[in-house]
């Protein structure tokens, strides 16, 4: 069991922290429900019994987050040469919902747009996946999402100017040094308003 007030991921929709804990009739049916406060005007509703089962987890610690952060300063990691393939492995890496697999995602992804470019499909894929990751970043580290999108994405740029000996002048050499801590970085402002109410139980199904 949850309890209000913890942070939480959803596979394939990110980090948020659950508001309030329900019990709702939906058709007919009642149970209690988390509701997740998700990034943005959004907040989610899942299942208490079954969401264990959907992939739901407690957000990683900051230590942790520091080592899935190393994961965007490696080099890239071999995909398939295949569109579907590669489309259904990188699937198949964000629906398990481990940050390292969203963070590997986010990486070759990244590296390939740069090198080559994507497809709509890739596109779509790499934005939410960057999504999914920052937003779990950033409750981690306690910080505000544009710093730590800021240094997701330098800390790519970096990366791929090292592994494809690009100057290194033309990028923040020193964003990966940055990283150390966030705690002078203010906790981010709740939002106003009470958003929307999606329900969810499966981590497939998408919200608007």
């Amino acid at each position: 069991m949850f309890n209000v007030g913890d942070k939480v991921v959803y596979p394939m929709h990110g980090a948020g922290t659950i508001e309030s804990i329900e019990e709702k009739d939906i058709l007919g049916e009642k149970q209690a429900y988390y509701i997740i406060k998700m990034p943005g005007e959004v907040k989610v509703m899942v299942p208490t019994a079954k969401a264990k089962d959907v992939g739901v987890r407690d957000v990683i610690n900051e230590e942790t987050a520091g080592k899935v952060f190393k994961v965007l300063t490696t080099d890239s990691t071999e995909m398939s040469m295949n569109w579907n393939k590669r489309y259904r492995d990188n699937m198949e890496k964000m629906k398990s919902g481990d940050a390292y697999e969203i963070a590997d995602v986010v990486r070759n992804l990244s590296f390939k747009q740069k090198e080559k470019g994507l497809s709509t499909g890739e596109k779509k894929m790499l934005l939410n996946a960057k999504q999914i990751l920052i937003s779990e970043l950033t409750l981690a580290q306690n910080a505000k999402k544009e710093d730590i999108e800021e240094l997701v994405n330098d800390t790519i740029n970096v990366s791929f100017a090292e592994y494809n000996k690009i100057d290194k002048n033309a990028v923040k050499d020193n964003t990966v040094k940055q990283f150390i801590s966030f705690d002078s970085v203010s906790t981010p402002e709740p939002e106003n308003g009470s958003g929307n109410f999606i329900s969810f139980t499966n981590p497939t199904d998408t919200a608007n």
